[in-house]
């Protein structure tokens, strides 16, 4: 039986956007080489087809946090995407985002016992 390839989990919703704007916010790339930093930055613990990732800059692009151009890489016409200053500003709005749901989830994996139960 072929063994199946492994996929990100299900609750990583968010998380391609947040590292494509990292990644972008500190040079401009094309899309293969996105991906490939990707999942070379996170020791291949994320890996992002192209079925995410061009909707996904298509889709930034679309609501202007990345610009992009045409250019030449190794003799070859490449889209190259690069973050705009809107884009910056969502990227520092989805880092806070992200930093307050990881410490909630720490909290709620180590169990921290001096919290107070609040009621819904």
């Amino acid at each position: 039986m072929p063994r199946k390839k492994k996929t990100n989990p299900d609750f990583l919703n968010g998380v391609p956007e947040l590292v494509m704007l990292r990644l972008l916010s500190r040079r401009p790339m094309y899309g293969y080489e996105l991906a490939q930093q990707i999942k070379l930055q996170s020791r291949e613990h994320l890996t992002f087809g192209e079925g995410c990732i061009y909707p996904l800059l298509h889709k930034l692009e679309e609501a202007g946090h990345l610009a992009s151009r045409r250019e030449d890489v190794g003799g070859r016409s490449r889209v190259v995407y690069r973050v705009t200053p809107q884009g910056r500003k969502r990227l520092a709005a989805t880092v806070s985002a992200w930093t307050q749901v990881v410490q909630a989830v720490e909290w709620i994996l180590q169990g921290e016992a001096h919290v107070q139960s609040v009621s819904c």
